[in-house]
């Protein structure tokens, strides 16, 4: 696969106001470990690869495990999250697949035991942010560094 273009390079000033406003959204208050878990879950949804290997490389450095990792797209089956995990991963796949899902009331009504209503907008904003992130990098084809040869193949 080859890189369409540098969105960087074409648009600096578009993209300098992503990056703020992923700082913003970074800094509302929801704990690094499930903002990582939310970004990564919503790229495997979306296929984006780039952002699959930037964000576990960001969760193994928040402590995240390897193990809840590797068991991410598997976490309604999996014991290893915890209920406000749950319920954050549902809403992100509702929310990810929104034409699919429509948001169903069942995934909205699982945030509220675990979530202030103002987290819940929190959450709803990461989630619309790194789909936006997915949609540039998918779109553009943007390529994840490869540390070996071998790993290109």
């Amino acid at each position: 696969m080859k890189a369409r273009m540098n969105p960087f390079a074409v648009a600096p000033d578009a993209l300098k106001s992503m990056m703020e406003y992923s700082g913003k959204v970074s800094a509302l208050g929801l704990e690094s470990n499930l903002q990582e878990l939310v970004k990564i879950r919503a790229s495997q949804l979306n296929g984006c690869a780039f952002c699959i290997h930037m964000h576990t490389r960001d969760a193994r450095a928040h402590g995240e495990t390897e193990e809840r990792i590797y068991l991410l797209d598997g976490w309604r089956e999996s014991p290893l999250y915890t209920e406000r995990e749950r319920a954050a991963l549902g809403w992100t796949e509702a929310l990810t697949l929104v034409s699919q899902t429509h948001a169903p009331d069942a995934d909205y009504a699982a945030l509220k035991p675990h979530f202030t209503e103002e987290e819940i907008v929190s959450l709803t904003l990461l989630i619309g942010l790194i789909n936006t992130w997915n949609r540039i990098s998918v779109g553009f084809r943007s390529m994840h560094p490869v540390t070996s040869r071998s790993e290109a193949a």
